[in-house]
């Protein structure tokens, strides 16, 4: 299969008339022809049924075409970065985490990071979940994760970055807004969000509210929803102070409470590339100075 032949499945999808879709991309329709053809045999199945009026996608064919689609993104995407990297870098440090606000002082980091060092990219990867795995499988070079997911795992430097505690997340107009610190007593009545991936110390205070049998609760399945939930008044919830956008829109409240999270950046202990070890030192000052810096 060819890039080539990809982009002929596409556009015939999108048109689905073998004249059309041959002009669209500047080719005979005879070649064209040839090429889906070509392909149908190579994966032994039909993606489209010929007829006088054109040409329509089978089931297995709009499946197939939804995949190569996909592909033909993805693959776009890593030429683009490729020629981006080629043409300004000898050199890139991927940094994977769930979400960007997870580490909040990266944007900063990278710009200094980039004065010192303009050959070396700083590549960021956002992944929701798995994002340990996906560092372990040393497709990142740097993983921001919580210090418990690091126990015992081999092979790793563990660099730690800062300790965040629990934060109720509530409508601005919430009257709990008004509060600065929030009591377990101050959630009897409520409707607290729960669920979505939650870290055991999150989960273990949630259990804690809701054995009181004194509140209500809804399950939802990640932080996302969750804040929809919020914003729609369906709700509050608790939350780890490293997921805060500092956008504005939602009051977080510290939440007494003795849990929180010991947030790390690990890196590959054969790693020993000293761009790796500057870029980690560079985002540990960062949090380090900055003493008003709500966690």
């Amino acid at each position: 299969m060819t890039t080539k032949q990809i982009d002929y499945c596409i556009e015939l999808a999108h048109t689905l008339n073998f004249s059309r879709a041959a002009e669209n991309l500047f080719v005979s329709q005879p070649t064209f022809s040839y090429q889906i053809r070509l392909l149908e045999e190579e994966i032994g199945f039909t993606l489209f049924e010929r007829s006088g009026k054109g040409a329509s996608l089978t089931p297995a064919g709009a499946q197939f075409i939804g995949f190569l689609t996909g592909m033909r993104e993805d693959l776009k995407r890593a030429v683009e970065q490729g020629q981006n990297f080629s043409a300004r870098y000898r050199d890139s440090i991927s940094v994977v985490m769930m979400v960007r606000q997870a580490v909040y002082f990266l944007p900063e980091a990278i710009r200094q990071f980039s004065e010192r060092c303009p050959e070396i990219q700083i590549q960021p990867v956002f992944q929701y979940e798995n994002s340990m795995e996906t560092f372990l499988s040393h497709q990142a070079d740097i993983v921001f994760a919580l210090k418990e997911q690091t126990a015992q795992v081999p092979g790793i430097r563990v660099h730690d970055l800062f300790d965040s505690r629990i934060y109720l997340i509530a409508r601005r107009d919430d009257p709990l807004a008004e509060k600065d610190l929030i009591r377990q007593e101050d959630l009897y009545g409520r409707t607290l969000m729960v669920g979505g991936g939650s870290p055991p110390a999150l989960r273990s205070v949630q259990h804690r509210l809701m054995e009181t049998g004194r509140i209500d609760y809804f399950n939802s399945p990640d932080h996302d929803t969750t804040l929809t939930h919020v914003a729609a008044e369906k709700g509050i919830c608790l939350a780890p102070g490293f997921l805060n956008d500092h956008s504005g829109q939602f009051a977080w409240i510290p939440y007494d409470c003795e849990e929180h999270f010991s947030c790390v950046l690990c890196s590959h202990r054969e790693d020993a590339r000293p761009e790796v070890t500057e870029f980690i030192s560079l985002l540990q000052e960062l949090y380090t100075d900055a003493v008003a810096f709500p966690k």
